[in-house]
Order: structure tokens, then sequence, then C-alpha cells
């Protein structure tokens, strides 16, 4: 029988991807001893299965679009991407699934790394079973940070297991180009995979079961990348719902609820996230297994005063960007919480507090065109009972716009609250659009008032001109 070891830390972090690494690095910096726990990579799904192989498969794409917009070199490159180098490519900003340098950080910042799976044993107790059967008790002091994050939620459908289809791991670590590939869905992932695999040589089909593309966003993002999709050349069909899949002879077909039937060499299923938390130990202190976990704005589970669930997993924003930003609140609010040093700060836009979460999240979808926004949608800010106007400007007529791209086309949108004026949301959709967001994070989360934005003068000329386009349209009208 294997002797069991057992360790106190101040605080335990179980999921060493980029909100548990930035959990720990919050509470070593502020001088508690720190474990972290993970059972497969350290790094995490957005190294190596989201944020760094979808952006490094997706950066020739787009690189490639804007050349062929750019009088002068459009005809250099018509030629089509090479597949083998944006895969290696693709592989070096993954580190080949290897996490060395990973496990060297969390070393370089004093937290005890221990490989296994990480499951709660009671209250502040983390109970490890590593690869090789040894099992390990952790006692925390004062807090344990779940930062398991989330999985790819996959339908009912029957047999499907039997089809191997891929979710977003593995549409982004393939190492072969699908000569044909049917993506399920309409979201972030569905939009960004059919891009990239389209643009690599792949036949794509899109089935949407809603009316359309990123219905979280303003209604013409979507619009706008359905556009281009379709111009590219995927096969985009939106009300259409898969009612049975199976693979014949190699070839994956899948009948839709009209009947027809859709054939390729893989299926890629991007429907939703589901939380890491089923094989947690949750029900040792009075959770449900499988649930998402509601917490405060300090990242603390609701009815637990040691526990905290920082990332996808308490399902308040499912962006890494924003994991880890809860990561820096819940670390700061551990440390004041564990030495009395100060008291909590967690009123609205507090050091406590990830209000962020509620009013300024941003997210940029790297399509062509890209599809960035912040805050809420008009249709989300007249729900929340605020009274606002949305402002509208065609980003063609941007001088920069003209200058970034031939034929440009994109759009911007801007909500203003008008009691306040200050703005509630932003939304621009073109190419390179991306790089401005964070001007609009800034004005949202600082809640800039309209009269103080138009002494921020946009650099002419550059794309970001539109915020004076915006500010004038918004004036005028």
């Amino acid at each position: 029988m294997t002797e069991t070891e057992s360790n106190v830390y101040d605080v335990v972090v179980i999921g060493a991807g980029p909100v548990g690494e930035n959990v720990a690095d919050r509470t070593r910096a502020a001088g508690l001893t720190t474990a972290i726990v993970e059972s497969e990579l350290v790094g995490g799904e957005c190294s190596y299965w989201a944020c760094m192989p979808s952006k490094a498969l997706l950066r020739p794409v787009i690189a490639r679009a804007d050349a062929r917009r750019t009088p002068g070199l459009s005809q250099a490159v018509r030629g089509p991407l090479d597949a083998a180098a944006v895969l290696a490519h693709r592989d070096y900003y993954t580190s080949d699934w290897k996490d060395d340098g990973q496990v060297q950080w969390v070393e370089g910042i004093g937290a005890d790394l221990y490989r296994g799976q990480g499951r709660l044993a009671g209250p502040r107790t983390v109970e490890v079973t590593g690869p090789d059967g040894a099992r390990r008790v952790l006692t925390a002091r004062h807090a344990v940070a779940v930062c398991t994050g989330s999985r790819a939620a996959l339908p009912g459908l029957p047999g499907l297991a039997d089809v191997r289809p891929w979710t977003s791991r593995e549409a982004t670590s393939a190492h072969e180009v699908p000569g044909r590939l049917i993506v399920v869905g309409g979201g972030v992932v569905a939009v960004e995979m059919a891009t990239a695999w389209q643009a690599l040589g792949s036949r794509v089909t899109v089935l949407v079961r809603g009316g359309g593309l990123l219905d979280r966003m303003e209604p013409f993002a979507g619009e706008l990348v359905a556009r281009a999709l379709t111009e590219a050349g995927a096969d985009l069909r939106t009300g259409t719902s898969v009612k049975s899949v199976s693979r014949e002879n190699g070839t994956v077909v899948a009948v839709t609820d009209t009947g027809e039937r859709i054939e390729a060499d893989e299926i890629l299923f991007a429907t939703g996230r589901a939380p890491r938390t089923d094989d947690l130990g949750l029900e040792t202190v009075g959770l449900e297994p499988g649930s998402w976990l509601e917490t405060d704005d300090s990242l603390r589970v609701t009815g637990h005063d040691w526990l905290y669930a920082v990332g996808d997993v308490n399902h308040r924003a499912l962006l890494t960007h924003q994991g880890k930003y809860q990561a820096r609140i819940a670390g700061a609010a551990i440390a004041a919480r564990a030495t009395g040093e100060r008291g909590l700060d967690t009123a609205p836009w507090g050091a406590h507090a990830a209000t962020a979460d509620h009013a300024a999240v941003p997210q940029v979808v790297f399509t062509d065109p890209e599809a960035a926004s912040v805050g809420l949608t008009l249709a989300e800010a007249e729900r929340a009972g605020h009274r606002v106007r949305a402002v509208d400007v065609d980003l063609a007529t941007v001088a920069g716009a003209g200058l970034y791209a031939d034929g440009y086309t994109g759009r911007a949108r801007m909500v203003v609250d008008l009691e306040d004026e200050i703005l509630r949301g932003v939304t621009f959709v073109g190419p390179g659009v991306g790089e401005m967001i964070h001007s609009a994070t800034i004005a949202v989360a600082g809640q800039v008032p309209v009269h103080r934005l138009w002494h921020a003068v946009p650099s002419y000329p550059t794309i970001s001109e539109v915020w004076l386009r915006l500010l004038e349209a918004y004036r005028d009208n």
C-alpha cells in the first residue's frame, strides 16, 4: 500500500493554466506559500489547444488577406498558403506540446508543482493522485482556488463517439488539412476555425442552428463575418441542425433536420463549453459535481469563505484574458484576507472586485474581417434598463481605413448612456480592428464622459480616426 504524503500550504491552486498561474503568481508575490496542481500540461488550454495555436493558424490567413488588399503587393500573394509551414509555425507556438518552459516559470516564482488529478477532499483539503498512483494530501491554511477551466460540450447525438469528432482541441492541433470539413456552430471557435481551415485548403461547410453568426455581438458583426466566409468559399447554412452523424468507410456523414446528407473528412462541433468540475470532489464540500461555480466579485465561491473559483469555471466570462484579470483580483483578495494587513476593497472598480466582468469585457474574433467588442451591445444595454443610443459609422469613410486596405469594409458602433453620457459598449468590425479595442476598453472601464473623449485626439491617418467620426455622429444627430 502506497504511503500518503501530506503537506501544508497557505494556498492550493488546482489548475496550472494561465488563470491558475496568475493566482499563484499573486499569492507568492504576497509571501504566501503556494502549491499548484495540474493533471495535463502546465500552461493549460490556452497555450496548447486554444488561444496560441488558433492565432498561430490564423495569423498567416489574415496577413495574406491584408496583403491581397494592398496595391503593389496583391499580385505577389496570389498563390495558396504553405499549409505545412503554417502548421509548423503553430507547433512552434505550442512548444510542440511540451511544457518545460512553463514548469520553469512555476518553479521560478517559488510555487510547488504537483502533477496529477487534484480533487477536493473536504474543506481546505486537496487530494492529488499522481501519474504513478501515489497519493498526496495538500492542506490550505487560507484558500483553495479552483482554476480548472472548461471543456468542449458535445451534443447527445447517437453514435457521436464512434465518429471521433473534432472539438476545439483537435481543430487547433490537427497535423493534416482535411479535404472537407463540417463545422457545427456559429460562435467564436466555429468562425475562427472555419476561417483558418478554409484558407488552408479545406472545403468548409458551416451549419448554424440559429439565424446567424456571433450572436453575442452586435448583429452586424456576424453579418459581415458571414459574408466574408461565403466569399472565401465556405458553404454557410443557417437555421440548420444536425440530427445524426456516422462515419462510413472513413467518411463523415451528417444528416440535417431536413434529411440532407452532407459528407466530409472531419466534423468539428463548436457548440458550447462545460465546466471541468465533474471529477473535482465538489460533493465533499456540499457543491454539485459538474456544475459552474457561483462566486462573488472577489471570486470567492458562494457559501465557502476559503474556496475560490477563477476563470472559465465560474462562467462569468469564458475568455483567457478575463480569467487572468480575475486571477489578479482573486490573488489580491486571498492575500488581503490571509495577511490582514489591509481591508478588502470590494466596491465597484475596487482592488478586490472583478467589476469588469459585468461592464467591460473585451473580445476579439480573429476572422477576416476581425470583430472586436467591449461592454454591452445595444440590446443588452436596453435589457439592463439603460437609456441608450447607438451611434454607427461606416469604417470605409475613415481615411486610415482606405490606406490600410483597398475596398475596406467595416463598421463601428458605440452605445452611449444618455443619462451619464458615458459609453456602455463599443464594437468594431473590419480588418485590423483587433488592435483598436483596448482604446474602447479604457473608455468603457474608465467611464470616460463623451465630452472628455473629444480631447482624446486620434492620430491621422489611422483607422483610430473612427473615434472622431463616432463622436461627430453623436453630436450631429
